[in-house]
């Protein structure tokens, strides 16, 4: 029993754009920050006991990792930007472990020794990957014990579902897992349907639209605003120099998510420039102080999720597709796909719970907009029910507030993968306990 009301087990969720992690049983996340982090090469002084002269030390080069908002807001020279995941999976190991360090010691201010771990894993996710997970925990974090949910299961839970079909529009890609919860809490795998379009390539396409216009978009490092009367700034460009192209790119794309954020929305039916030619433009500030309007733009992005086709159409994407090796289908043929994998008897159960989840779902007339489509599409007998929580917050942390909720129910907490488990049969036992 690791549960109880003295040690609550703590949360955690990494996502391609975003971390979320807090204490089980709450109703939101403690802390959210990116899941990327600064990496900077310091001299240290290597003091090897075989230095080529008596009393010189040579010097090696020393690699600091910065996590958190604060960390990589703040510009330093030739500090380069490295994520945390690529394509939905891990890409780099020591990343996960700053990412990990700075959620425990920094923001929730734990020692993880104390507590029990609930970690969200991607549906498809690797053994290799699952293993190496357990491994980090129990050997360098000590932790007591943990157990490794999958996202769509935890989304589920989240809306009180027993058997739905959990669509997750993330950072980096969308990713459509059949659950069937209360079948054990298991995903259907055979019917897991991936896109590599994702939120991050929805703000490329828009970052690369606005630039065709010719609108300049300056990180906050690039310049300083001087009064000069009142209400009147000007402008001075700062050049800091060793600034990389990683850090750069990172700084101007934060911007570009906030434009999309702000003022993207999913058409009513699908998008062409003719019949929303005349739409009103909404305007947003820049850092710097110039007001962009932006018309059209604003629904075609989004619509890139239900037609990807348009991609073809955004200046300096065309070979997006050639890129990726795959076709892609649009949310609704994506529903429909993952359907048709499973069982005939599960086919009407899951069109009428299609849960919604993911940051990139939380986008304007979204779940309105997936509803019609797949009316539209789906056979005449299905009853087609689109999910979403009305509040934009819990959409984007359902897999966070899944795990909450399992982890602090009572009869989860003999389910847990526990240290001397691990000490007893090693890493792979780790496929038994958490299917």
């Amino acid at each position: 029993m690791h549960g109880g009301d003295e040690v609550s087990a703590i949360v955690f969720d990494l996502g391609s754009h975003s971390c979320r992690s807090g204490y089980a049983g709450e109703d939101q996340p403690k802390s959210v920050f990116p899941s990327a982090v600064g990496s900077a090469e310091s001299l240290g002084a290597n003091t090897d006991k075989e230095a080529k002269k008596p009393g010189q030390a040579e010097v090696a080069k020393v690699r600091k990792l910065y996590a958190g908002v604060q960390a990589l807001g703040y510009r330093r020279d030739h500090m380069e930007v490295l994520p945390a995941m690529k394509g939905g999976l891990v890409a780099d190991w020591d990343v996960v472990e700053s990412l990990w360090d700075h959620a425990f010691r920094d923001r929730l201010l734990i020692d993880p020794k104390e507590h029990p771990m609930l970690i969200a894993e991607p549906s498809f996710n690797t053994q290799q990957h699952r293993e190496k997970m357990v491994e980090l925990m129990f050997e360098r974090y000590d932790v007591p014990a943990l157990f490794l949910a999958k996202n769509a299961v935890l989304t589920s839970f989240a809306s009180g579902r027993a058997t739905s079909l959990v669509v997750d529009c993330g950072g980096g890609s969308v990713i459509l897992g059949s659950v069937a919860a209360v079948h054990d809490g298991y995903v259907l795998q055979k019917a897991v349907v991936r896109s590599p379009i994702g939120g991050e390539v929805l703000t490329d396409c828009l970052q690369r639209t606005l630039e065709a216009k010719g609108i300049i978009i300056r990180p906050r490092f690039s310049f300083k605003r001087k009064e000069i009367r009142l209400g009147e700034y000007e402008l001075i460009p700062l050049d800091p120099p060793n600034t990389t192209d990683s850090y750069y790119a990172y700084a101007q794309r934060a911007i570009v998510a906030d434009i999309k954020e702000s003022i993207c929305r999913v058409p009513d039916s699908a998008f062409d420039d003719s019949s929303y030619a005349n739409i009103p433009t909404t305007p947003y500030e820049l850092p710097d102080g110039q007001i962009i309007e932006v018309g059209a733009d604003r629904f075609k992005i989004s619509d890139i999720l239900f037609n990807p086709t348009i991609i073809q159409t955004i200046p300096g994407m065309e070979n997006f597709s050639t890129e990726a090796g795959t076709t892609f289908y649009g949310l609704p043929q994506m529903v429909i796909e993952s359907i048709n994998k499973c069982d005939v008897d599960l086919r009407r159960e899951l069109f009428n719970s299609v849960m919604l989840a993911g940051g990139t779902a939380a986008m304007h007339q979204m779940k309105e907009r997936l509803e019609k489509d797949l009316m539209e599409e789906a056979p005449p007998a299905a009853r087609v029910k689109v999910l979403a929580s009305g509040n934009a917050l819990e959409r984007r942390f359902s897999v966070w507030i899944g795990g909450s909720i399992l982890a602090s129910m009572g009869s989860f907490q003999q389910m847990w993968f526990s240290k001397a488990e691990y000490e007893e049969h090693g890493p792979t036992y780790v496929q038994r306990k958490c299917p």
